[in-house]
């Protein structure tokens, strides 16, 4: 149940939906929260008219016969409670078994694939199991065993006479708060002229968006802790202070994990505006912060995993993304004791050396993050930029002005320490040769090098670890971190490098939407090398490939990438009383459209590149006032630009725009 607060911000916080366009074609997201299942995957025994549980459950019945088994498939991924109606009663102690899978590889009448612990024989979870009602009758799944993730439902039989079922359906969970899955607040569409599928950007646009509302949850819905028994799994456990929530993954781990939101934030911003969730999740952590350190806990209840220095920089990291995105002054005064108590934690670890000493080691799975390292320190980087932003939001000049202090400091000690001129990128410590793939990326987005080209050196050299699937992660060997992949993709976009960029995300996000071994429209958490699902298994999850999860937020990279980056438009102050709009052009593509939603209203961007002319379509609130940035491929030649078809005189590559409707066309000379 929403506690009052939440409700009362969810009636206030108002919000206009996106225009409906070809785009919708695309939106992975149910039209009804009761889903059924569109096709049959497989068929074991003897199953009479298994058509008949195709469709809205009113087809009639289909019928079981002893110790056969059918495979139902949802056709997405969904998540939530199991209901069918027993044409039959059950005799001499007859029973049915459900069993639950994202992945078809994972296909199973007596197993499930993992969702509670990750063990080697990849079975951990096992089935659930009934005994047909001695009446006929409707049956509903006990919300304890909620599944929160799968794409695929087995029924199999374990009686030896026939078993009549029909109307097997599933209502959806996740979203709660939400009566319609589809009433996005933003939307992107572009054609693209190098895939084999020319929907594929606006596909990965909407299976992101699709990805976090799978794991924005009930408050009551996390997976428990300690673990269920082997055999069993258990959907609730209480997640934080208040719901809806936004977690991890669908199926697992089902808790917060502030270092996921720093990509899946800003992926639910631009598509559903549904912050609420955060503010929950976020409201969470702070109130678990020990009061005379000022650390904060890893990861949300049930889990509640302390010490990690990165996931504490992320919480507050995302605390200014919040802020950025929502303009709650109201919520940020209630957390902002804590938040600058957590601040001077991290800060308490600079040493002698200017850098910070990382002694929380956990982290999103990477090796070798202790000490004087450039991913904890990057970070750092971050929260001290962003804590400075907040204060100078808040009128709190004299911290807003120590924090930027500090941050310089740090910026010096890093490119000190870190910077390998021959390497053309930063190294993991200062005893290594490694070139860390997060640390690089972090480098280029918090704007810490030295020199402006310096970020398309690390660029190129972070290109050095892609294989035919994606970026491998040097600090997780064999790895393809779709997470830490997000970063990188908007490095490259960042660097200038937007076919590379484009690039990137055609190899390691096309690979996750099409391989036969997903879902095909949420993103996998990870996968290895050569694209198996073992993702992480020597590295905690026990080579358990069935615990991979397949609906994981921080694999949502894309879906904001592409509206900042491709269609140019990003805010640069709470709720976009200003913003900036660059689109970047350089990748290939002919034309994008798209936007998103405020509290201030609505940003939209349509431009078309045709015979190096740029038009630019932009609407913005008429309370904002924004700044045009000519894309790059113009800025080495002569050019010139009209607003509302007048020419007009730039201080250098950019010009003012206020809010409103206007016509931007840029060409050369």
């Amino acid at each position: 149940m929403l506690s009052l607060l939440t409700v009362a911000a969810l009636v206030s916080q108002c919000k206009a939906l996106a225009p409906l366009g070809p785009w919708d074609t695309f939106n992975y997201a149910p039209d009804s929260r009761t889903v059924y299942p569109t096709a049959i995957y497989t068929v074991h025994g003897d199953v009479s008219a298994p058509e008949n549980l195709i469709g809205d459950g009113t087809s009639g019945s289909a019928t079981l016969s002893a110790y056969s088994w059918i495979a139902l498939d949802f056709g997405v991924e969904v998540g939530g409670l199991i209901s069918l109606t027993f044409e039959t009663p059950g005799m001499n102690d007859a029973s049915i078994s459900f069993a639950f899978t994202e992945s078809p590889s994972f296909i199973d009448p007596l197993f499930s694939d993992d969702s509670s612990y990750p063990s080697a024989n990849m079975s951990y979870d096992g089935i659930l199991q009934l005994e047909v009602p001695s009446q006929a009758g409707y049956w509903v799944q006990p919300d304890a065993t909620l599944r929160g993730g799968f794409r695929y439902l087995t029924i199999a039989s374990h009686a030896e006479e026939d078993v009549a079922i029909s109307n097997v359906s599933c209502a959806i969970s996740f979203m709660p708060h939400v009566d319609d899955l589809r009433a996005y607040t933003g939307y992107f569409y572009a054609s693209d002229p190098v895939h084999e599928d020319e929907g594929f950007l606006s596909k990965i646009w909407y299976a992101g968006a699709y990805t976090v509302q799978t794991n924005t949850v009930p408050l009551h819905t996390g997976r428990q802790v300690p673990f269920a028994a082997a055999g069993e799994w258990f959907n609730n456990a209480t997640l934080g202070v208040a719901g809806p929530i936004i977690v991890d993954g669908a199926k697992r781990d089902r808790a917060v994990w502030p270092g996921d939101m720093g990509i899946a934030v800003p992926a639910q911003f631009v598509s559903t505006f549904d912050l609420i969730p955060t503010r929950n999740a976020l409201a969470t952590m702070f109130a678990a912060i020990d009061p005379k350190t000022g650390a904060l806990p890893e990861s949300g209840p049930p889990l509640s995993q302390k010490g990690s220095d990165t996931y504490h920089a992320w919480t507050l990291i995302g605390t200014h993304n919040y802020f950025l995105y929502s303009g709650d002054t109201e919520w940020l005064e209630t957390v902002w004791t804590n938040y600058t108590l957590a601040v001077a934690f991290l800060e308490a670890k600079v040493d002698a050396s200017g850098l910070m000493n990382v002694t929380g080691l956990r982290d999103w799975a990477r090796l070798g993050g202790g000490g004087h390292n450039a991913e904890g320190n990057a970070l750092l980087y971050g929260v001290l930029t962003t804590a400075s932003s907040l204060a100078s939001w808040l009128n709190l000049s004299e911290l807003s002005t120590s924090w930027a202090a500090n941050a310089t400091a740090l910026k010096s000690a890093f490119n000190k320490a870190f910077w390998v001129e021959s390497a053309g990128m930063y190294r993991d410590n200062t005893t290594t040769t490694l070139m860390p793939q997060d640390a690089n990326s972090f480098a280029v987005l918090y704007n810490l090098t030295e020199q402006e080209e310096w970020k398309g050196r690390i660029s190129e050299g972070l290109m050095d670890n892609w294989n035919e699937l994606g970026a491998v992660a040097p600090e997780l060997r064999d790895t393809i971190s779709p997470f830490i992949g997000g970063f990188e993709l908007q490095a490259h976009f960042e660097s200038g490098n937007d076919a590379r960029a484009l690039d990137l995300l055609r190899r390691e996000w096309g690979y996750m939407l099409y391989t036969n071994l997903s879902v095909q429209s949420t993103l996998l958490e990870g996968f290895t090398a050569n694209g198996s699902l073992g993702y992480r298994s020597y590295r905690g999850y026990n080579y358990d490939a069935a615990y991979t999860s397949h609906a994981h937020g921080w694999s949502a990279g894309p879906t904001s990438a592409l509206t900042f980056y491709v269609l140019g438009m990003t805010i640069t102050s709470p709720k976009g009383k200003t913003w900036a709009l660059q689109p970047h052009i350089d990748g290939g593509l002919p034309s994008a459209e798209g936007g998103f939603e405020t509290g201030e209203g609505w940003f939209g961007v349509k431009w078309t590149l045709a015979e190096d002319v740029l038009r630019v379509e932009i609407e913005t609130p008429e309370t904002t006032n924004g700044v045009f940035r000519v894309p790059q491929t113009f800025t080495g030649e002569e050019f010139k630009v009209e607003l509302d078809a007048k020419t007009v005189q730039l201080n250098g590559t950019e010009m003012a725009v206020t809010g409103g409707k206007h016509v931007l066309i840029v060409a050369y000379s």
